[in-house]
């Protein structure tokens, strides 16, 4: 086995990547100009925003490429526009555990009847509704609540067209909130939420290398992830432009006599940023890390800029990938010293770099410390 594919070592890594007349990551607090350091002017890149781009690859590599086989463990947790409540519920149903208490309310009123049975048809399978006299038109009737759908779901119910015409009758609305708030959650049980913890460790590929936070909703405890980023930072102070950008067409029509409008885009001319990562084997052991998912993860860090091209984030790609990988689950040298060993520094005669080009990279693998391999993917 190659040595930076082994989940049993450790591996402390290097990344470096620039980008040309472009925004690798807006600052919202700073109205989306380029993130900086306010002390020293260089260039930053949250892990946050390197792990969006991982994500999204995985994802697009699950939807076409992925074998049957593999997509059961390349779900994404933190997904864009995804509800991470959602995620947990269908973990814990996924597990078969109870994910409500169940509630019932006798019907008393004629007119909610009469309603009831007019939405039925309409009735999610977690509703139960026991009408024993609907012949007779007395009211004697049950309508129970399992408790099992999620806020999302039981929104999407109240907003069928049906129901909402039936929900016109108040009493019937009223009837039927106050049932899913009775029903509430389940009580806090230790042994289903690592049930649920493991399934998602097994089926959500963020979850198994980034870690998470999985006790928002229903709970599924935390996971501490195996693999962690730094921020990235440029080897030299960038200068952010807010420039001017015109538009001939107008929004409105009553803007129609506008010969223009104007807009903003925020860019570096040139910037060179290098970030590192860390791989505990110990924390993969914990939540099943396989070869393929650090396959995955290095083919990531290479081919997730052509999956993540924007207008905004002008020409950005990866200039260099070096990973050190310990035969000692506890590490054979400092991860620090490692580093040290590869220099990034601008060539002598260039005073202000706009190209990769303008650089040298230098890589000492001369006496490498014993039980440390390096692997040079870029």
């Amino acid at each position: 086995m190659t040595h930076h594919l082994n989940p049993n070592y450790r591996h402390d890594f290097v990344l470096l990547f620039d980008v040309i007349d472009g925004n690798p990551n807006g600052d919202p607090d700073g109205g989306n100009m380029p993130r900086t350091d306010a002390e020293t002017s260089h260039g930053l890149v949250t892990d946050v925003c390197l792990k969006r781009k991982i994500r999204n690859y995985i994802a697009t590599y699950a939807e076409y490429e992925a074998t049957e086989t593999e997509k059961e463990r390349l779900k994404i947790f933190v997904e864009h526009h995804g509800v991470l409540n959602d995620q947990i519920h269908r973990a814990h149903v996924a597990v078969g555990n109870s994910v409500g208490k169940s509630a019932s309310k006798i019907v008393e009123d004629e007119q909610i009847l009469t309603s009831l049975r007019e939405l039925k048809p309409y009735l999610p399978d977690a509703f139960t509704f026991t009408d024993n006299d609907e012949d007779s038109g007395e009211v004697d009737a049950t309508l129970e609540y399992s408790g099992d759908m999620s806020d999302d779901e039981i929104k999407e119910f109240y907003a069928r067209d049906e129901v909402t015409e039936l929900f016109k009758n108040n009493k019937l609305s009223k009837f039927i909130k106050e049932l899913v708030k009775k029903a509430g959650k389940p009580d806090k049980n230790r042994a289903n939420a690592e049930k649920a913890q493991k399934w998602m460790c097994a089926n959500f590929y963020d979850v198994r290398m980034f870690g998470a936070v999985m006790s928002t909703g229903l709970n599924a405890g935390q996971v501490r992830g195996a693999m962690q980023l730094t921020f990235a930072r440029s080897l030299d102070p960038v200068q952010p432009q807010d420039l001017a950008i015109t538009r001939v067409a107008v929004t409105d029509a009553k803007d129609r006599e506008k010969l223009q409008t104007i807009g903003r885009k925020t860019m570096i001319p040139y910037g060179l940023y290098q970030g590192h990562g860390f791989y505990s084997p110990c924390l993969a052991a914990k939540t099943g890390i396989t070869q393929e998912d650090l396959s995955l993860f290095w083919e990531a860090l290479i081919k997730m800029w052509d999956f993540d091209r924007s207008a905004s984030r002008g020409m950005m790609a990866p200039r260099g990938l070096y990973i050190f990988s310990h035969e000692s689950k506890l590490g054979n040298a400092p991860a620090h010293k490692l580093f040290e060993r590869i220099q990034v520094q601008l060539k002598k005669e260039v005073t202000l770099p706009r190209q990769f080009g303008d650089y040298e990279a230098i890589v000492n693998e001369e006496d490498l410390p014993p039980g440390v391999h390096l692997t040079k993917l870029i």
